[in-house]
């Protein structure tokens, strides 16, 4: 841990963390429910909210910014992608914005990082991309939401390739296998494609885990592959509850066996199990530039609801 006084004179002071305690973790999900009752949308990633908790994470720092007792802001960096720069994300409780904090954490970013920085402004709001101006970050990535009823239901039905099966995951049975496809299947996407055990099991533990809303694709079931089949794809849905909302949370196919509309058929069964669970709406992650899943996308009727945007520094 190291304590820093940012402004002499301003009463500020930042604290970098390997772990929170007990207090601190609390005080900082405070903040973010704050945050995000305010701006309509969480600063922090699931990801980020997941690495608040339990012991050190190999990486993962914390930044509590504070005048006198009251936390006023939150930020952490996430350094274990090899190639990447280091990843962060920040928020300034809103009583507390315009005072010179968001500026202050993004200095302590970047000067723990080196000056290698990327930044994610969740919502793009005109305050985070004033910010990431002034601490000389540019623009370098867009992640849309897109949504779409799901009333009516009007995609056809899923049809999978000959000799490919669907079922749902079995937790324990179908993790080292799950994983091992997750992680070839983004093997150019650095958040997705990383995901350890660790962080299967953080989400298998999140109360809106439910296998059944997990969707394995499985080839030749009962060959040399085993009884439970290869897992060749997978399409893994999330309800948010409180929202009324299903997620497309992940949809995934191998290397080898993209390019015969498996893809497609794991949406549409993904989709069709969300509409089951009584949701109205249905949402997804994409990033921009992936022209080919916008477009599959945009023909199951998704459409952009708003957008997450993230900055580098051009050092």
């Amino acid at each position: 841990m190291t304590n820093a006084p940012v402004a002499p004179g301003s009463g500020r002071q930042i604290q970098t963390l390997d772990t929170l305690t007990a207090e601190q973790e609390h005080a900082v999900r405070a903040l973010l429910a704050e945050a995000a009752q305010t701006d309509g949308q969480q600063a922090v990633s699931e990801q980020g909210r997941l690495q608040l908790r339990g012991e050190r994470r190999e990486g993962v720092q914390h930044f509590l910014i504070s005048v006198g007792s009251t936390l006023t802001g939150y930020a952490q960096l996430e350094a274990v992608d090899p190639v990447e720069a280091p990843a962060a994300e920040l928020v300034v409780h809103p009583s507390h914005r315009g005072q010179g904090h968001g500026r202050a954490l993004g200095s302590a970013l970047l000067a723990a990082s080196g000056r290698r920085l990327r930044v994610w402004a969740h919502g793009g709001h005109a305050a985070a991309r004033h910010l990431a101006q002034v601490l000389g970050l540019a623009m370098f990535r867009e992640l849309r939401q897109l949504r779409r009823p799901l009333a009516p239901l009007d995609i056809p039905e899923p049809v999978y390739p000959e000799g490919v099966t669907v079922r749902a995951f079995v937790p324990g049975q179908d993790d080292a296998a799950w994983l091992a496809v997750n992680a070839a299947a983004f093997a150019h996407h650095p958040e997705q494609g990383s995901m350890t055990q660790r962080d299967l099991d953080d989400r298998k533990a999140e109360a809106w885990f439910d296998p059944k809303g997990f969707f394995l694709a499985v080839r030749d079931a009962g060959t040399d592959s085993g009884p439970e089949g290869e897992i060749v794809g997978f399409h893994w849905t999330k309800v948010h509850a409180d929202e009324q909302l299903g997620e497309v949370y992940v949809v995934g196919i191998r290397p080898d066996a993209q390019g015969g509309g498996l893809g497609k058929a794991l949406t549409a069964t993904g989709l069709r199990h969300l509409a089951a669970e009584g949701l109205p709406t249905a949402m997804l992650y994409v990033d921009a530039d992936n022209t080919a899943a916008v477009t599959v996308y945009e023909r199951l009727g998704f459409t952009t609801h708003e957008v997450d945007l993230m900055y580098r520094s051009e050092s």
